[in-house]
């Protein structure tokens, strides 16, 4: 059985990458969307992104770099993380 796990992001070279791309098939789009939608409620960072949809970080931040990409998405300004680094805010474009 071959599987679509081209629509997830995966490193050729790595079994666990191409496991977790395969674990996504197919729902890459509706995550993206659950992401987008965030951020029409309000400009997030990417912690607060996945702790908002209780998504796993490694989950959330490709689905917000895809949105980065298509130029749905913008930095809106910068904030402190959980850990007090600083990162990006990003707001619908």
């Amino acid at each position: 059985m071959q599987l679509n796990i081209f629509d997830a992001p995966y490193q050729a070279h790595s079994e666990t990458s191409i496991s977790a791309a395969q674990s996504l098939a197919g729902r890459t789009k509706s995550l993206r969307e659950l992401v987008y939608e965030a951020l029409q409620v309000r400009p997030m960072t990417d912690e607060q992104i996945a702790t908002h949809l209780n998504l796993n970080p490694s989950t959330a931040r490709p689905r917000r770099v895809e949105l980065q990409r298509a130029g749905r998405i913008r930095e809106h300004s910068r904030a402190l993380t959980s850990s007090g680094r600083s990162a990006v805010v990003w707001s619908v474009a």
